[in-house]
């Protein structure tokens, strides 16, 4: 195909269609225009465009994945892995429905046993707590589905690690610690949601993505419009947007006086109630129980200074539990298995290494990784050589945007360009000259919960991420979950998949392009964001991206177990870690 160049205004972005016709986004309307592929034409030139087929493209990155019947026996690869992915997030749910609040999970009434309880234990092994599930007539469930969450911490030496949960599929669970360092340790185990709030919000997730909502404005000759806006809107005429690069579609309900094409801006609209007073109280009570939970479930200690043995009460409930004499857990005398040696055969930060379980613990809030051996940046100049050069591209919400200020903040030579645009929503740039570092943040396309901003200022990811030519010096760090959880599995995969299309792109023009992916992180607690929802979309966009030279930064255990109280925006000193553990993969020596 020949080779077109169109001089055409900045946020536009021209597509060939198959009849040698372009059809071009503007920054505030959209709107197709027709001409010979010889044609040159000047719209407020600005960026130049060059315009390339991506048919040569698709053997080098997997086809997206599509809706399927499990039942289909003729399915091609894309719907074969929508099946695998939908099994992957499978979550058991109850055998009814539920009419009947005192019969969901009760964790005042639930009991747990310290399974084989000893006086000793060593640094390396595990211990293993099973949890037993009863309603509020005390009555053992005889199904799982419970959503817990637990960790093994110490706020004394401020040290902390996530534990597994198995559900065994009966009523109990089955959580394990890793036990990776010498001094005090507390046991945590908290019921998020119960197995019938979880089934509210599954329902909630695929029925109702019109919970959240969002505005768009239209300005045409001085006058303005507003109307609702989302990824699909019912109840009336609509008008309909497609990002030509990604195919990504958004729809607003047409203005009564306004042509589709006037739309100039976008904003979060409102919450919508979807839940009835039975869902509310099954949601509700994590936010009752969850302070008991964290009282009364952690009164089990464990110490490492001493021999005393543990009394053990088979069965305990909850709100009876005392404080306990302390264990003695030594250091083993196994190197392979001391605080030291769980990190001695560990290989240097790379991509495409295998996740373990936990990831890494805190101690002396310090962030130990157990994938790859991690490094830590304590001084200015530290962080500065390391981003000596580097050309860094961030995409994603405002979990990331929390790394671009850290660094922003730490690095004094670091300054912020102001480009006079919304904050939450960005783009922005700050720039160390004589370092010749360049860093960028901006908000990953729609949907975005955010203040109002100009349409033209928020990118799809995957389509920004074709104009970027990468290369050793070129860093993408990118997430993609937290704006999600309202909306229904599918509308994930899809957008997950457009983004590994775009990667994968990328990697093969720059195989030496470093790509980092932040994974999601704890702190939601509502029908709107929850931890189980953002758990959901962490699995997926994990599995997604498996098997490519991309490297998975799990900050969901670094918010999971750390003393400080749960916030989807987590404090200081987690964020030093998160951005230490992503400059380990940038600079691995």
């Amino acid at each position: 195909m020949a080779v077109t160049f169109c001089k055409i205004r900045h946020t536009s972005r021209p597509q060939l269609l198959q009849n040698g016709t372009f059809t071009f986004v503007a920054a505030s309307m959209y709107f197709s225009l027709n001409m010979p592929i010889h044609t040159h034409i000047t719209v407020e030139a600005q960026f130049l465009y060059r315009i390339l087929p991506t048919e040569s493209l698709d053997q080098f990155h997997p086809p997206p994945p599509k809706k399927a019947s499990v039942k289909d026996s003729n399915l091609k690869h894309e719907d074969t892995e929508f099946v695998d992915l939908l099994k992957l997030i499978d979550w058991p749910s109850p055998p009814s429905s539920i009419t009947n609040f005192s019969l969901s999970t009760n964790p005042k009434e639930c009991r747990y046993e310290l399974l084989s309880p000893r006086s000793i234990y060593r640094v390396g092994e595990t211990l293993e707590v099973l949890i037993t599930a009863e309603d509020h007539y005390g009555n053992v469930k005889s199904y799982g589905g419970d959503f817990f969450q637990a960790k093994l911490h110490s706020r004394k030496i401020k040290a902390g690690v996530t534990g597994r949960v198995t559900d065994l599929n009966n009523g109990t669970y089955l959580a394990t610690f890793l036990l990776p360092w010498e001094g005090e340790a507390q046991v945590n185990i908290r019921l998020i949601h119960s197995s019938e709030a979880v089934s509210v919000l599954k329902d909630k997730r695929e029925s109702r993505p019109d919970k959240v909502y969002f505005n768009g404005y239209f300005h045409l000759n001085g006058s303005s419009e507003v109307t609702e806006c989302n990824i699909v809107v019912q109840g009336g005429d609509v008008c309909n947007y497609s990002d030509p690069v990604t195919g990504d579609t958004w729809q607003c309900l047409t203005p009564p006086k306004m042509p589709c094409h006037s739309l100039v801006y976008h904003s979060m609209g409102r919450y919508r109630r979807v839940t009835n007073s039975l869902e509310d109280a099954l949601l509700r009570s994590w936010y009752k129980q969850q302070s008991l939970l964290y009282v009364l479930l952690s009164c089990h200690w464990v110490s490492f200074s001493s021999s005393t043995h543990l009394p053990y009460t088979n069965s305990t409930s909850w709100h009876s539990l005392s404080l306990s004499p302390p264990l003695l857990i030594l250091s083993s005398p196994q190197y392979h298995l001391s605080f030291l040696g769980l990190t001695s055969r560990l290989q240097v930060c790379s991509p495409g290494q295998e996740p373990s379980q936990p990831s890494g613990f805190y101690y002396n809030d310090t962030w130990t990784s157990l994938v790859c051996l991690g490094r830590h940046f304590p001084s200015p100049p530290d962080v500065r050589a390391c981003l000596n050069g580097k050309d860094i591209h961030m995409f994603g919400d405002s979990t990331l945007r929390q790394w671009f200020e850290y660094l922003e903040r730490f690095i004094p030579t670091l300054k912020r360009i102001d480009l006079h645009v919304n904050y939450q929503s960005g783009p922005l740039l700050a720039v160390d000259p004589d370092a010749g570092l360049v860093m960028r943040w901006r908000a990953h396309g729609l949907p975005l919960r955010t203040t109002k901003t100009m349409l033209s200022n928020l990118h799809y990811e995957a389509a920004h991420l074709y104009g970027i030519g990468g290369g050793p010096q070129t860093v993408v760090v990118f997430t993609l979950w937290a704006h999600f959880t309202t909306f229904p599995i599918s509308v994930y995969i899809q957008r997950v998949s457009r983004l590994r299309r775009a990667i994968s792109s990328l990697l093969f023009r720059s195989p030496e392009t470093t790509v980092l992916i932040k994974s999601a992180n704890t702190g939601y607690k509502s029908i709107y964001g929850s931890d189980w929802l953002s758990l959901q979309l962490d699995l997926l966009l994990r599995a997604m991206f498996k098997g490519m030279a991309v490297t998975i930064l799990d900050v969901w255990d670094m918010t999971s177990c750390h003393y400080l109280p749960d916030n989807i925006h987590p404090g200081a000193p987690v964020i030093r870690n998160e951005v230490d553990l992503m400059l380990s993969y940038i600079c691995p020596r």
